[in-house]
Formats: structure tokens, C-alpha cells, sequence
């Protein structure tokens, strides 16, 4: 399907969600012109909604990116949620194990560690697609609930705090803590890091051999193995860049936010990136836009429910709505692309729904 198509195609279906939500909140006795007002004004006008936005900006962005890469290889990573689990935790493990360093050697070595958890995590869903045709759907999103708890595990036993009232770690140094963007808020660098990543991705697909390899197989296999490109190896080096950036948003949750691990320390990152990358068209150029327009959905919700009187369950509902019209705007005519449809539907709200669940218990 045409770029510039798709991205008309996903405009249209985030303008019907954000309609078919306008009405529910109409039926629920209250104006959605002025819930719309208020909520994207404190999302983005508003100083210390903005900094939230920010915040929760950071790891939705290279989650995307961490959709993003692999998706233009042909590949699903329904599992971004799972590799940022284990990517902080490899973060914080490294970083209560050196604490000593100078900043600038131990934040890059924490993202870098980071990076190889959430790699690690990738490889074992890319390796069964590469070479033994599974489908990596299922085996990423199952994949993410192992790594929940796996991490709760870890803060609930080897890493526990000592006197904690709850399952977390440690503190890591100050040193090691993003430096923040905006002051008295908690609006830190991550935003600036995944934007860096977004360009360098952006123009590495592009102007590329590798790039333009990893983009082929994703856009004609049979071409790309008349081409002789290797598809086993570009699957794999797709999976792998996608789960190290899922890591990374990982440690930035872990060093710019929290200051230390938590059970349940993803509030669903993992898969708000798989709609920050639809809604971006798979362009990792326009990956920070969606990311900071999902993020202020999420920030502005609750500030919404408390001026309007609308629950913040609507944000919610039209998260929903977005990810089914995106999906269904992504079906090309000639039912070529009718995974898509399956897969994001699968990953989006299956995920979603279950993260839910594990929010409320």
C-alpha cells in the first residue's frame, strides 16, 4: 500500500474513533466538544500536563519504533511489553551492580544493557519464525506475561528492598538518573532520546543497503530472495533492533521516572506502541507525533473526568476505537493485507485487555 495513502487512511480512522467517542460521551449526558477541549488542552497547552505527556511520550515512542522495525521487515512484535520488562530489569540489575560509575559511562552502559535483555527477549520468538515458521504473534504476546513475572520474581526475592512494603528494588544512583527537560515537573530526556532514535531510523531504512534489505523483505519477500537477500537474517536482525529499543524504554521507565524497578512498572507501554505504530503509518519520522498524541490521551483523562465529569473509562473506549479503525483502515482491497488486521487486532486489544486486568487485580 502506498505511504502517503496509508497515512490518509489512518487520519480518517483516528478522526471516526475520536467521533465515535465524541458520542459516547454525548450519551453519557455530558459535552464532548468541551471534554475535547479540556482534554487535549491540559495534554499539550498546559505546562504540567504536558510534562505527563512527556513522560508517558518516552516509552510509548520506542515501543513504537520497537513495532515499527519489525513490521517493515514482515514480522509482528506483539511482545515490545514483555522486552521492556526484561530490558529494565537488566538495566537496574546493572545498575545496582556498578553504582559507582561516572554518569557519563554508566547511563549508555545501562541502556546497553538494557538493550541486550530486551534483544535476549526478542530472539527466541525471532529465531522460531526465522527457522521454524511459528507464528510470532502468539509466542511474543505469551511471551510478555512470562517476563511480568519473571521481573516480579526478581523484586519480590533476589532484588527486594530491604524493608520494603512492596515488591521493588534498590534505589540506582543519582548519577545515573536522566536529567530532567522541564523543571519542578518529572518530564526527563527520555522524550529527547527516543526522537534521536526515530531520526536515526528513519534514516537508516532510507539511505541504507541494510535498510533498504530489511525493507524489501517486508515489501516483497519473492523479490528480496531473487535479490538474494537473506530473509532468515533480516527477520532476526528486525527482531532484534525491535526488542533492544523495546528494552531501552525500559531503563528509561527504570532511570528517568521510578529510580528503581517495580512489580507491574509498564503501564501497558508495550502495547500502546503497537497503535503509536500504526498510527504512524510505520514511519519512524512520524512515530513521535503519534506517541505524544496517545500519550496525551492518557494524560488528559483523568483531568477530563474531574473538570467535565467523564470517566476516564472513555479515553479508554476510544484507545479501542482508534486500534480497530486503524486496523480496518490498513486492509488493503485485494485482502493482502488481512493479517494486519488479524495481528493488531490480536496484540492491541487482547494485550491491552489483559494488562487491564492486571491493573485492577
Amino acid at each position: 500500500m502506498n505511504s502517503l495513502v496509508m497515512q490518509r487512511r489512518v487520519a480518517l480512522a483516528l478522526l471516526l474513533a475520536l467521533t465515535v467517542g465524541g458520542f459516547l460521551i454525548l450519551f453519557d449526558g455530558h459535552n464532548p466538544f468541551a471534554a475535547y477541549k479540556v482534554l487535549f488542552f491540559e495534554s499539550f497547552l498546559n505546562y504540567w500536563g504536558f510534562s505527563n505527556t512527556l513522560v508517558k511520550a518516552s516509552p510509548m515512542l520506542l515501543a513504537g519504533l520497537a513495532v515499527i522495525i519489525p513490521m517493515r521487515a514482515g514480522v509482528f512484535n506483539i511482545g515490545g511489553e514483555g522486552q521492556i520488562y526484561i530490558g529494565g530489569l537488566f538495566g537496574t540489575v546493572f545498575a545496582l551492580t556498578a553504582p559507582d560509575l561516572p554518569t557519563v559511562l554508566g547511563v549508555p552502559l545501562i541502556f546497553l544493557a538494557a538493550a541486550i535483555g530486551g534483544a535476549l527477549w526478542a530472539a527466541i520468538p525471532a529465531y522460531l519464525k526465522a527457522y521454524r515458521g511459528t507464528n510470532e504473534v502468539i509466542v511474543t504476546l505469551l511471551m510478555n506475561f512470562v517476563a511480568i513475572h519473571i521481573v516480579s520474581y526478581a523484586v519480590a526475592g533476589p532484588l527486594l528492598a530491604e524493608g520494603a512494603p512492596y515488591p521493588y528494588s534498590n534505589e540506582v544512583a543519582e548519577a545515573y538518573r536522566l536529567p530532567i527537560v522541564m523543571p519542578r515537573s518529572d518530564a526527563h530526556a527520555g522524550f529527547v532520546f527516543g526522537l534521536s532514535m526515530a531520526l536515526i531510523l528513519y534514516f537508516w531504512l532510507r539511505f541504507t543497503p541494510s535498510g533498504f534489505q530489511l525493507d524489501l523483505v517486508g515489501r516483497n519477500a519473492r523479490a528480496a530472495a531473487y535479490a538474494g537477500v537473506d530473509q532468515r537474517k533480516t527477520i532476526i536482525r528486525a527482531m532484534l533492533i525491535g526488542g533492544s529499543l523495546a528494552g531501552m524504554a525500559g531503563a528509561i521507565e527504570v532511570i528517568g521516572l521510578k529510580y528503581r524497578l517495580f512489580h507491574l512498572f509498564s503501564d501497558g507501554y508495550g502495547y500502546d506502541g503497537i497503535v503509536v505504530a500504526f498510527l504512524a503509518a510505520l514511519n519512524p519520522i512520524v512515530a513521535p507525533l503519534t506517541a505524544l498524541f496517545l500519550a496525551g490521551l492518557s494524560a488528559g483523562a483523568g483531568t477530563m473526568q474531574r473538570a467535565i465529569g467523564v470517566d476516564s473509562s472513555v479515553i479508554e473506549v476510544v484507545e479501542g476505537l482508534v486500534v480497530v479503525f486503524v486496523a480496518a483502515a490498513l486492509v488493503a482491497p485485494r485482502n493482502s493485507s488481512k493479517p494486519i488486521l488479524k495481528n493488531l487486532l490480536i496484540g492491541g486489544l487482547f494485550g491491552r485487555q489483559k494488562h487491564s486486568k492486571k491493573k485492577e487485580a
